[in-house]
């Protein structure tokens, strides 16, 4: 048997392991401590269930396509100031129309609205930073921290001029939250993901030729500027979602992406994206699982997130990926 052979029965195991570990969650989380009341449970469950399985299938496939458009594994969108943005959206609707306004508003259209003031965003940003010839890993960096910085000084702004009783509810707002998801919401974010997920499958095998550097890639016959063009908006509509349905979480893209592609060890969309989808759905119904059955909801899933997520990102930093 060749090598090439044996190194796609490696991919096909590996991924099958994680396919059995992901699905292995999702039925403990469904059925554990049932207590046979399953006419609630199960409906209670399924809707959490969901909503983790759209959140990581979003924020794992959007992270693997934007580093492979910036050819380089320590960028996420949630670097470039996707978060601070949805900080700074959330800080100026309570602002401007007040908690009974926003809590009475149609949570579809407010979602709606969310995802669009977001996607156009990145479609403005991106088309400045990907305009013309190569990017700079630098200039995108600085570009994302300046921006986070004046996204969160002008929410930190306003948030000082409302309320105490406005910004306790903003601060719920806030933070990721899986436990009590709206099923409308649900289904619009299925919608949404599903055509921009359309859109990338069709570019998949391009992506792998991306993989190999723009000046190849050209080469090859690529349309680089239009693929590009194309996989930023399905980034953009991917990421635009899971923050809108759930809020912030920063770091979880990168861990996700980082540790499919050391997992599988191939350059190949078809095997990443799938590792990198699993690997999501393992860490937060495994996380949540732990967190309530051995913890007793005693520490915050988020947290323990965004702290592995940021070993990472040093420890990329350290070893010099980013060039």
């Amino acid at each position: 048997m060749s090598d090439s052979a044996l190194r796609l029965e490696g991919h096909e195991r590996r991924l099958l392991l994680l396919g059995g570990l992901a699905a292995f969650c999702v039925v403990v989380f469904m059925t554990v401590d049932a207590g046979g009341k399953w006419d609630f449970v199960l409906p209670f469950r399924a809707r959490k269930v969901a909503t983790v399985l759209l959140v990581g299938y979003a924020i794992a496939v959007s992270t693997v396509l934007f580093q492979t458009v910036v050819e380089n594994r320590v960028l996420t969108p949630a670097i470039m100031g996707f978060d601070t943005l949805y900080l700074l959206l959330q800080t100026s609707l309570l602002f401007f129309l007040g908690s009974r306004t926003m809590a009475s508003l149609d949570s579809r259209l407010l979602f709606t609205v969310e995802v669009a003031i977001m996607v156009v965003f990145s479609a403005v940003l991106h088309r400045w930073l990907f305009e013309g010839g190569r990017r700079s890993v630098h200039l995108l960096l600085l570009t994302g921290v300046v921006l986070g910085v004046l996204f969160r000084s002008l929410s930190s702004f306003l948030q000082r001029l409302i309320a105490p009783g406005e910004f306790d509810f903003l601060q719920d707002r806030f933070f990721a939250s899986f436990n009590n998801p709206d099923p409308d919401l649900l289904i619009v974010s299925a919608l949404m993901t599903l055509g921009a997920s359309v859109l990338g499958f069709s570019l998949m095998r391009t992506c792998d030729v991306l993989n190999l550097g723009r000046d190849v890639a050209i080469n090859l016959g690529v349309d680089h500027r239009r693929t590009v063009s194309r996989l930023l908006a399905v980034v953009a509509v991917l990421v635009s979602v899971s923050t809108a349905l759930v809020g912030p979480v920063t770091f979880f893209g990168l861990l996700v992406a980082n540790l499919a592609h050391g997992l599988v060890r191939s350059h190949r969309h078809v095997h990443v994206l799938p590792a990198a989808v699993f690997l999501a759905v393992i860490g937060l119904l495994g996380g949540q699982l732990v967190l309530e059955r051995v913890f007793s909801f005693g520490a915050n899933l988020r947290v323990i997130i965004e702290f592995l997520g940021g070993l990472m990102f040093i420890t990329l930093l350290m070893r010099g990926v980013l060039r």
